[in-house]
């Protein structure tokens, strides 16, 4: 049966909105799975947090009372340092928890037995010293004998083992969606591509048939006209590279998660290209007034661009999601390798691959180094303080020339502080956490960006020993503070043993 222009086109206009479909079913799809995935790795950092906050709370617990024994024992006061010490951080470490465990679903009712008994335990410890420090030693350890600390003690370590089988089975859960979550991207990948495959290839035998057609009357139309002959072979041409597109798309789901992406983006752009010869052939051959040929016309005009641009804006958010989801879990698994540094030439070259647009409206950038030389992760560093300097020319005030001063110096306690101030237009009081949290910007959203910059810099920081915070108010500019040990193979070291 010969293959009428309305067969042709309609079958084509068929295959051009289900392909459309496809895509975009795979695109949102892909994007659910990627939003599933920060899900599930906020969860598992979350989980991470109440076991870190957990383990420390119950080491000043056991601290704590060493010292008090200690001390009840000897009655000498040189043994109630770490209970002092232990004391002065307890309010801390319970707030730390109570933070973690706002965001950790399921173990609320755990860690408020375990606060609880905590208190009674401490509430112990300071009568006794408290006696013990009125000279009423016998009494102190008549408290002691009354058991209730001992008690108080066994509900600690009880609930502090249920809280850590809490956080242990949240944490497999999360591992057991992202699994579940990749298996079904990859069925997601592998059903799109059957159906593009099938697709094509009924788009590529309507497209033969029509070229084998169109080629057996080449010989009458070369009578009427040898013109058209010329715009016949044109046709035939533009076809013929349109068909080999579509068997190049089909091979696009065969690779991961990127590749398809990737794939996706690409062909988005050919495909446009290919509207522009199937337009022309319309305009060319149809009537003016075929309706079908107007229906034709309206879809390559309005529908298909716009279907294009939702496909582009989704592939965009899509790899900007992949690109910051892989960089964090990269950083995070990236082998350390500690090295002498010298801050001061360090702090130079990053300044200096940023003073040209830095000084570009009268601007500056000063350096400070009094710190010398530390032993960390040269890679880390440049790329915390790039992300830093970038942030502070990216964010500049528009009322007046970008400063930054950047200034490292040593702490008493050997530690490095590495300051990175600027005059730009400031963060929110709000917005002081918040900037630090994947995906997540503060302020007016007039440049480019994912919001991934400071999440990537608290991480290298965690990551070397150390961490990052900020002060900052608007209209006044921002201080970035950057805390780092002086010898990172000394805390592998640690960590290790």
């Amino acid at each position: 049966m010969p293959i009428s222009q309305v067969l042709f086109r309609r079958v084509n206009a068929l295959m051009l909105a289900a392909g459309i479909a496809v895509l975009a079913a795979i695109v949102g799809t892909s994007l659910w799975l990627t939003a599933a995935t920060e899900r599930n790795f906020t969860e598992v950092v979350a989980v991470r947090e109440v076991r870190s906050a957990v383990a420390d709370l119950m080491s000043l617990v056991q601290d704590a009372e060493s010292g008090q024994r200690g001390y009840l024992l000897t009655r000498d006061d040189r043994y109630l340092a770490p209970y002092l010490a232990a004391s002065e951080q307890i309010d801390e470490a319970l707030s730390r928890l109570r933070r973690a465990d706002d965001v950790v679903p399921g173990i609320e009712a755990g860690v408020e037995r375990l606060i609880a008994a905590m208190q009674r335990k401490l509430a112990e410890l300071a009568r006794t010293v408290d006696l013990g420090e009125a000279g009423d030693f016998e009494g102190a350890l008549a408290v002691v004998r009354e058991d209730a600390g001992r008690q108080a003690m066994d509900e600690v370590r009880e609930d502090y083992a249920a809280i850590l089988a809490g956080a242990e089975a949240l944490l497999q859960s999360s591992i057991e969606r992202q699994q579940v979550a990749g298996a079904q991207l990859r069925w997601v990948t592998i059903g799109g591509a059957l159906v593009i495959f099938a697709m094509a290839a009924a788009a590529t035998w309507t497209i033969l048939a029509y070229t084998r057609e169109l080629s057996a009357a080449r010989g009458e139309l070369e009578v009427l006209n040898r013109g058209l002959e010329e715009r016949v072979a044109e046709r035939t041409d533009a076809l013929v590279k349109a068909n080999e597109e579509i068997q190049r798309f089909a091979y696009i789901v065969t690779h991961d998660l990127r590749a398809p992406l990737v794939n996706i983006m690409g062909f988005t752009s050919e495909l446009e290209s290919t509207f522009k010869p199937v337009k022309a052939f319309i305009d060319a051959s149809a009537p003016a007034d075929d309706r079908a040929a107007a229906e034709a016309r309206e879809a390559l005009d309005v529908d298909v661009p716009e279907a294009i641009g939702f496909i582009r804006s989704s592939t965009r958010k899509m790899d900007g999601l992949i690109n910051a989801i892989l960089k964090i879990s990269r950083e995070g698994s990236r082998t350390l390798r500690p090295e002498p540094v010298d801050l001061g030439a360090l702090l130079e070259g990053a300044a200096s691959a940023v003073h040209h647009q830095a000084s570009a409206e009268g601007g500056g950038i000063t350096i400070e180094s009094k710190a010398g030389r530390i032993v960390s992760d040269r890679l880390s560093l440049d790329q915390i303080l790039g992300n830093l300097l970038d942030n502070a020319i990216k964010y500049r005030s528009p009322d007046r020339p970008i400063q930054i001063s950047v200034r490292s110096q040593r702490e008493r306690s050997g530690w490095v502080r590495i300051e990175v101030e600027d005059n730009g237009r400031g963060i929110a009081a709000g917005d002081h956490e918040r900037i630090f949290e994947l995906f997540r910007r503060s302020g007016t959203q007039n440049t480019q960006g994912e919001g991934i910059g400071l999440a990537h810099v608290r991480t290298m920081a965690r990551n070397l020993g150390g961490d990052i915070g900020v002060r900052s108010e608007l209209g006044r500019g921002t201080t970035f503070v950057l805390s780092l040990p002086p010898d990172l193979a000394a805390v592998k070291r640690s960590a290790a043993s």
